[in-house]
């Protein structure tokens, strides 16, 4: 059976320059392991926000010591899983650097099988600050930006895959952190790992049929179980190789409804690996509403139709924008999206958009949108400037934060619509952005090119739209 091991105890920092070390919180972001200790003052008091800015310009480091035990060692596999990184990292096990990070979206896993030893081993992740490089960077080639040339955000940041309003937003401030802002875990496995589950729907009367493929690490898999109940009632059941799409038939089905036009049944996927003596490997568990989503667009008087419809029935989306609700996201808590989410049923809105100048939306809250029937308009992590995506090494990394994401959300039965970017269109159109910071040629290498590739790819059912507004 698979071993994960978090790793969240324990850990200190300190300024990369200094040698005092303080206990930090992992996950968590270097300011709020400031503020703790009361070595800076509140940053959303007053003016204390200018007087911060140097916590962005300089590196820090976080330690921790964990123990090895014979299990994990006695392990194939051992992989150090970090979900989220912000955003240079280097990692280091036992004094050898092994990892490097530059994308605060993506979940990073590296080998540390060669660098583990029995008991004590110091894992170190030593975050170099992003302002040298865009600094460096933008004076080559200047990338341009609404809050930047208003003052209110820091110019050249789309250099760095980061949370765009951590740089200053016209509603929010500059506070430019660092740290280990999700989960951190060893994870150890023999065979039978699962990477990955990807659920299709097929909706026919009386019948929804779901195909259930898993993608294994190993390939000593003699096969893969799967399973779907409701409210901890089996309803269907398959077994077959691994690498095959197993198909669950489920009669009488449950439909699931935006909020106002039914209820939110959610239906629990389980996956199993199992090896030739039928021992469990791995399990992964999908919570999927049964749903068919069309995006209609379709000509009409003013040109073409905008308009979703649900298991065939159209509706008016009435939603509002999600922002952060933290300029330091690891503070943002479930327990608090939740009461807001709440509050956006209440108010009778059926959809929220996450806003693409944010983080992609974590766990927590898809399951708050999945229950409450609130759909999710889900933009990538691009608004409001020009990207260099004249940059090969910068569109590699944007395909596998996106490959991350879309197969991260894509069974939910919240999400109505994947978007490129908030904004550019705008201002290459009324602004003249381009072409000295991005032509129309490199905007299409990215948001009409490479993700709806992906889209297409990892989904194949959730519409894409390029831009909003477009």
């Amino acid at each position: 059976m698979k071993l994960t091991l978090p790793l969240h105890d324990g850990w200190i920092f300190r300024r990369a320059d200094q040698t005092e070390a303080r206990a930090a919180i992992v996950p968590g972001c270097v300011h709020q392991d400031l503020l703790a200790h009361a070595l800076i003052a509140d940053p959303f008091y007053g003016e204390n926000e200018s007087a911060l800015q140097w916590i962005g310009e300089a590196g820090w480091v976080y330690e921790t010591e964990f123990s090895s035990s014979a299990e994990v060692l006695a392990r194939r596999r051992v992989v150090l899983r970090c979900e989220g990184l912000d955003t240079f990292a280097t990692v280091r096990l036992n004094g050898v650097p092994f990892g490097r990070a530059d994308n605060m979206f993506r979940t990073w896993e590296w080998d540390v099988q060669p660098h583990l030893q029995p008991g004590a081993n110091r894992l170190e992740i030593t975050f170099d600050s992003v302002m040298p490089y865009i600094r460096e960077r933008q004076a080559k080639h200047p990338m341009f930006s609404w809050n930047g040339a208003g003052g209110c955000a820091y110019n050249g940041t789309a250099y760095v895959r980061k949370m765009a309003c951590n740089f200053g937003w016209d509603w929010g401030p500059k506070l430019v952190s660092a740290g280990i802002w999700k989960p951190i875990s060893l994870v150890a496995w023999d065979a039978g790992r699962i990477d990955d589950v990807r659920i299709t729907q097929h909706h026919t009367a009386g019948v929804v049929a779901l195909d259930v493929s898993a993608e294994v690490a190993a390939s000593d898999v003699i096969s893969v179980r799967v399973a779907a109940s409701l409210e901890g009632v089996s309803v269907a059941a398959a077994q077959g190789g691994a690498g095959e799409a197993l198909r669950l038939a489920i009669p009488d089905p449950q439909l699931w409804w935006p909020n106002g036009l039914g209820a939110q049944p959610l239906y629990t996927v389980t996956v199993e690996t199992l090896d030739s003596a039928g021992t469990v490997l791995d399990v992964a568990t999908r919570r999927v509403g049964l749903r068919t989503l069309e995006l209609q667009r379709r000509p009409d008087e003013w040109g073409e139709s905008f308009q979703f419809a649900v298991n065939g029935v159209s509706f008016f989306a009435k939603g509002a924008n999600w922002i952060p609700m933290d300029p330091f996201p690891s503070s943002a808590r479930p327990a608090r999206a939740r009461q807001l989410l709440e509050a956006a049923a209440a108010t009778h809105m059926n959809m929220i958009r996450v806003w693409g100048g944010g983080v992609y939306a974590g766990d927590d809250l898809l399951d708050a949108c999945d229950e409450l029937g609130l759909l999710v308009w889900h933009d990538f992590m691009f608004a409001c400037t020009t990207y260099p995506t004249y940059d090969d090494a910068f569109l590699a990394s944007i395909e596998a934060e996106a490959r991350d994401a879309v197969r991260r959300i894509r069974h939910r039965a919240c999400l109505a619509l994947w978007c490129g970017n908030n904004e550019l269109e705008q201002g290459l159109v009324a602004d003249a952005w381009g072409p000295k910071t991005m032509s129309w040629a490199d905007y299409d290498k990215l948001f009409n090119a490479l993700l709806p590739r992906v889209v297409t790819e990892l989904d194949g059912v959730t519409s894409y739209w390029p831009c909003s507004p477009h």
